[in-house]
């Protein structure tokens, strides 16, 4: 599935991944391939990224909000530190 991960200064990451953990309003979950649409606000907390290959990215968020449709997933972010 394809990743783009935004803040409101610049694009962290876009690409091709395996899955994305997040830190949803009602606790952490994980989005694989063919997850069913949805939409969720983010509150602070780590997201880990697990790439095509296989490696790991992991940075921490304030806040934001998930999008899955499909097999695109769209992270819009506040707060990030890597």
């Amino acid at each position: 599935m394809n990743l783009v991960v935004l803040t409101p200064e610049k694009e962290i990451y876009s690409g091709l991944v395996k899955s994305v953990k997040v830190p949803g309003t009602s606790g952490q979950f994980e989005v694989l391939d063919g997850h069913a649409a949805i939409v969720s606000s983010l509150v602070e907390g780590g997201v880990r990224i697990l790439d095509e290959k296989g490696a790991k990215k992991e940075f921490k968020i304030e806040k934001g909000f998930i999008e899955v449709l499909g097999g695109e997933v769209a992270l819009l972010v506040q707060g990030v530190t890597e």
